[in-house]
């Protein structure tokens, strides 16, 4: 094979890969809805060099979002509302979708596209209330889950970034980035929303004694991490995904998901396969930004 056809080849394999993967987390019309949020000159509540902007944009978000899902569940009013309200396990496509979506548009979309989902968002949390099985009543609105939910996500986005993102960010745009993130929050209904990683850190802490396995959580982990909706030949690469999320969840939620904490073996093998992992889809998605 020439070395022209070995480009165009190469060419090939990295758009369908790409487009696969576009299709999975954006749909099948994340090629319109790209276009609707690159509009231009329209005003937008970051502008192009804020970090949220280079931290959302980074492939190290498949993992910052696969590691904030297994920690939200473990608050067992959040994971009740999830269990619930949610159809992760009958359409998961759909959710991430959805989640995608959201994100995009508060990141990077005109501020009209941006408020639309804020809007979006808190019509449903509104639907979403109960009693989780303790007996204990929630409601998705409840303030301090807002806040739960929202920190676990911005930690653990802010996590992954550092530790497999491209571009990791210095102090100042470590603490920019939660600056940006509560812009955000405060639309959602989060009150008092941290500003800075050492606020980030203390409003976790905070929560240290909510936070506990339940079944609820345990059906969410193994299914996140063991029985993911894929056909087998994808299921290679999603698990070197989960094994590279496993590595960036703190040591305290290990005992309540019932998963092992293994420096070492973390340390040299889980780190560098997700630094494979990022890269492939880096390669095969290259940032539009």
């Amino acid at each position: 094979m020439s070395r022209s056809a070995l480009d165009d080849a190469l060419v090939a394999v990295r758009e369908n890969i790409g487009r696969a993967l576009r299709d999975r987390v954006a749909g099948p019309d994340g090629e319109t809805r790209m276009m609707q949020l690159m509009e231009p000159n329209a005003p937008r509540w970051f502008t192009e060099d804020r970090p949220i902007r280079r931290v959302h944009a980074d492939a190290s978000m498949f993992i910052g979002g696969l590691r904030a899902l297994l920690v939200q569940s473990l608050h067992p009013l959040a994971m009740a509302g999830v269990a619930q309200h949610s159809d992760y396990r009958n359409d998961p496509w759909g959710r991430l979708q959805r989640t995608a979506d959201f994100l995009a548009a508060t990141s990077f979309g005109p501020s009209s596209e941006a408020q639309r989902a804020v809007d979006t968002v808190n019509r449903v949390h509104e639907r979403v209330n109960g009693v989780a099985s303790d007996g204990r009543p929630y409601s998705a609105r409840d303030p301090h889950l807002l806040r739960w939910v929202h920190i676990v996500e911005i930690d653990s986005f802010l996590v992954a970034h550092q530790r497999f993102g491209e571009f990791p960010l210095d102090d100042v745009g470590c603490d920019d980035y939660v600056k940006d993130a509560a812009v955000i929050a405060r639309k959602l209904g989060v009150p008092a929303p941290p500003e800075s990683v050492r606020a980030l850190r203390d409003q976790l802490a905070s929560y240290r004694a909510e936070i506990r396995g339940t079944k609820e959580s345990r059906d969410a982990m193994r299914y996140l991490l063991l029985e993911p909706p894929l056909p087998p030949v994808a299921r290679a690469a999603y698990s070197l995904l989960a094994a590279a999320t496993i590595s960036t969840l703190p040591r305290w939620s290990r005992q309540h998901l019932q998963l092992p904490y293994l420096p070492v073996t973390e340390r040299l093998a889980l780190r560098p396969l997700g630094d494979a992992i990022t890269r492939a889809v880096r390669w095969a998605m290259p940032s539009r930004q």
